[in-house]
């Protein structure tokens, strides 16, 4: 397939594709989606080899967000019976994590719902990212505490914070169709001001909210514009007692494609598998890892991944391998641009979970013009027995799945 092929020589030559380029990839038939997986699989495996990237959350204050995200289980007025406590202490967080670093974990993500933190937040969450790295000093801590003011990011940077995440979930003509408690503007500028501080900036997407292909396309060009290390690609978990809970409009070679778009628009970043894979994906996951190089291993932030060792146990059948500590993840002209191992923003290419305020997490719906149509109707019937929250690891006297 030519264009296909095209995009493999602009993906190896950092080269970005046109939206209509884009656009065709999720056009593509189901017929063709094995072609689409090898031809963005030779753009991964060119800049990341067969290295996978383990990411562990830890949501260090669940529930009671303020503001009104249609996806997320933690919204107001949320009526989906989700884990509901306050902020976790420095030891309990250091705890949490450290069963993620014991599982091949090498970046903590750090969450809390709200709209943002306050300067006290701030401090609490620095002295957790000191005591995590007491314990475990080669470990990356990302934090995501949602739209930042000036200054915090410097803070956050000083108490040894690597990165910081926070999603633009979906394209600024419909962002206001899905939060209206802040905007898209307002989430730009706080994965600006991330890079402003020195931070490695990690921003992704939601799909399967009901956008168009169209808005998939405008998102992921945003996002390659915005220039984050990484991207990740979230598919949305529709959460009984949530606006969203009947979008069920995702179907597996749908998420594949979705994946495949990202990765030849943001060639040589991070693009990770985020929350909703064991939902949409299922058994298909393992050919998600020829286009993503980076998963969080086990649980989210309110809902419950597949077992830890089933994720380690996937990537070596797949024929991957876990990213050790001592390795690099982001090839060198961004990493050597930063001057650290987390990444840059140096290449002119281009973030996890369920949203929590400053994140994001679930799944696709939506078509342009002249794609297949990915409604229920395609997807099937909704999948509501793999929609499992929460009940064991932070914030519970349960051992942690990792």
């Amino acid at each position: 397939m030519d264009l296909l092929n095209t995009l493999v020589d602009k993906g190896i030559r950092r080269e970005s594709p046109t939206r209509e380029e884009a656009l065709a990839v999720l056009a593509t038939s189901d017929d063709d989606v094995l072609d689409v997986v090898a031809a963005a699989g030779k753009v991964r495996r060119h800049w990341f080899g067969r290295r996978v990237k383990l990411n562990y959350l830890v949501n260090l204050k669940s529930g009671l967000c303020p503001e009104d995200c249609s996806y997320c289980s933690q919204r107001l007025g949320s009526k989906a019976e989700i884990l509901k406590y306050t902020w976790l202490k420095p030891d309990q967080a250091s705890e949490a994590a450290a069963a993620g670093v014991s599982g091949g974990a090498k970046r903590v993500c750090l969450v809390a719902s709200g709209r943002g933190p306050t300067d006290r937040d701030v401090d609490r969450v620095s002295e957790t990212i000191r005591a995590i790295k007491e314990q475990n000093e080669s470990v990356e801590v990302c934090a995501c505490l949602g739209l930042l003011s000036d200054g915090q990011a410097e803070r956050l940077r000083e108490a040894g914070a690597d990165a910081y995440n926070h999603n633009l979930n979906t394209s600024e003509s419909t962002y206001g169709d899905i939060t209206t408690t802040h905007t898209y503007a307002d989430r730009v500028d706080t994965v600006q001001k991330a890079h402003a501080a020195g931070l490695s900036a990690c921003s992704g997407l939601i799909a399967g909210m009901g956008e168009s292909d169209e808005d998939l396309v405008d998102v992921v060009f945003a996002l390659r514009e915005l220039d984050p290390d990484s991207v990740p690609v979230n598919f949305l978990i529709p959460f009984e007692g949530t606006p969203l809970a009947k979008e069920w409009n995702l179907t597996p070679q749908r998420c594949l494609r979705i994946l495949a778009m990202t990765r030849f628009v943001c060639p040589d970043v991070e693009v990770r598998i985020a929350g909703g894979r064991e939902v949409h994906l299922r058994t298909m996951q393992p050919l998600a890892l020829h286009l993503a190089n980076s998963i969080f291993l086990g649980d989210y932030l309110t809902s419950e991944g597949q077992a830890g060792r089933a994720d380690l146990e996937m990537i070596a059948d797949a024929g991957f391998e876990v990213e050790g500590t001592g390795e690099v993840t982001l090839p060198e002209h961004r990493a050597t641009a930063q001057g650290g191992g987390c990444g840059s923003h140096g290449s002119g290419g281009c973030g996890s979970h369920e949203d929590g305020g400053g994140c994001g997490a679930h799944e696709d719906g939506g078509v342009c013009g002249h794609a297949p149509a990915a409604g229920p109707s395609a997807a099937g019937e909704p999948r509501t027995d793999l929609v499992a929250v929460r009940r064991r690891g932070a914030g519970t006297d349960l051992a942690p799945n990792a």
